[in-house]
Order: C-alpha cells, then structure tokens, then sequence
C-alpha cells in the first residue's frame, strides 16, 4: 500500500507528515522506527500523523523516531500547521489536538507559526537543575559555554541516570551572554542531540525567567538552538506559575513522496 508523506523541518527538527484521515496509515513500532532511520528508511526525529477529531481542526499524533508514541513536541506542532493549511484543515486560527491537550495556532508570517503551549504550574529544582514539563518533561542545567559541553555523552547519562530512566526526560543545556540565550538538547525517543526542540525552547525560556530573577509579568526569549532561532512568549504568575505560553518561528517544506508500507 502506498501512502503519500511529506517532510518539513523547525529548525532543523526535522518530521515526516502524513496525512491518516482515514486510518490507513499501520501504527507499528519497527515501521515506524524505519522510516525514521537516516540510512535505512527516509529519516527524521520524528513521525505525525494528522487525524480527524470532532469539534476541532485535527489531531496531531506524535511517534518518536525509536517507533513509539511521543508527548507533544513543539516543533512537530508548528510542521502540522502548516501541513494541515496546505490540505485545507482550517482557514485563519488551527485548533487541534496532541497529547497534552487542545492548541491554537496562527500563521504569523510565510512559513512561520505562533503555537500555544500548555500552562507551566510547577517547577522544581534538583541540585542546580531545574525540572519543569512543558507538554514533555525537561530538564535545564545552565552552563558557562553550551558550545563546549559534550551533548551526546553528558545527555545520555543524565537521562538514563536513576533518576530520569524509567520515564526519561529531554536534557537542555544552556548558556546565557549578552542577553543571548544559546541551548543544545539531548532529546528522549531520538536518543541523540537534536538540532532544535520546541518544547526544550520554550523549557530553557521559562527556567531563564528564574535563573535571571526576571519578575515582570509578560516576558519575551529569543533563543539560539543549533538548527535556528525560536521565540518564546508567556504571561509569568508566579516563579511556578506560567501561563499564555507561546513558542514561534520558521517551518520549512522539504520533499513528498509515497510510502511502500
């Protein structure tokens, strides 16, 4: 069975779409492991299906590239906005659901998304980390210079380390200078660096507010990730309060094809 696909990237956070209204697509662990493969099968960080869902635009189900199923990711959020206008889902505002519940987006500008994210209502710190969910669980550890950190394996240890190895989390490391918030992150599902994530922007941004000891109610970041830079908006309450949360920046269509699954 042929089913068509695109690619699109966030970034650099790179995704296969596939349009799944009508339940084609076989929801298989190793398929989907596959396509996701850089030498085996197309390669990505990251599968979405769009499906329907009454009372909203659609539905966003998220495979990480290891085959299983994923919380929200950010990136992969504003790559199916953009999808779902090219096949006419909705017309100014999507309203869609993914795992962490109902979000609204907008298209700010060519290829460019504004997506909101769900509310932040607790954020602990282990040691001088700072644990926070932001539709995935991260954790943030800010450092001197993110570019001389090894990512890959100071990330695997965190998140495989006794505290995180059951459930895991996504490790965002990040430095701050002249006002430039850089981040790198080693993402759970993929198990490697990513060259962007979304939901660890927008985790780095929120955990800034407290490192910074900023205090003002609406708070703008602009961060620098490896793939590009990303915005983050959000209304601060509390130090463990955030609400109005919103993540923008750039998607970019790569190719389509079919798939032969």
């Amino acid at each position: 069975m042929n089913i068509p696909f695109e690619k699109y990237h966030g970034t650099g956070n790179d995704f296969i779409l596939v349009d799944n209204r009508k339940g084609q697509f076989p929801k298989q662990q190793p398929v989907i492991e596959n396509l996701c493969h850089r030498r085996y099968g197309i390669g990505a960080d990251g599968l979405i299906l769009i499906e329907n869902h009454k009372g909203h635009d659609f539905e966003m189900v998220y495979y990480n590239a290891d085959g299983n199923l994923g919380s929200m990711c950010g990136n992969g959020g504003r790559c199916a906005v953009i999808f779902a206008k090219k096949h006419k889902l909705f017309d100014q505002e999507a309203n869609f659901l993914t795992y962490d519940g109902l979000h609204q987006a907008t298209i700010t500008a060519e290829n460019r998304v504004k997506l909101s994210m769900a509310d932040v209502s607790k954020m602990q710190m282990d040691g001088n980390d700072y644990i926070l969910d932001t539709g995935s669980p991260h954790l943030v550890r800010f450092i001197k210079d993110v570019a001389k950190i090894d990512v890959m394996t100071e990330g695997r240890r965190i998140r495989n380390g006794a505290s995180y190895r059951e459930k895991g989390i996504n490790v965002n490391f990040a430095s701050i200078e002249s006002g430039i918030c850089t981040l790198r992150t080693y993402e759970r599902g993929v198990e490697e660096e990513t060259l962007s994530c979304g939901t660890g922007t927008v985790a780095v941004a929120i955990a800034s507010s407290v490192y910074l000891n900023r205090n003002e109610v609406n708070q703008e970041y602009l961060l620098q990730a490896p793939g590009g830079a990303l915005k983050v908006f959000f209304n601060k309450k509390s130090a463990n309060h955030y609400r109005d949360v919103y993540l923008e920046g750039p998607v970019q269509y790569v190719f389509c094809g079919e798939l032969d699954v």
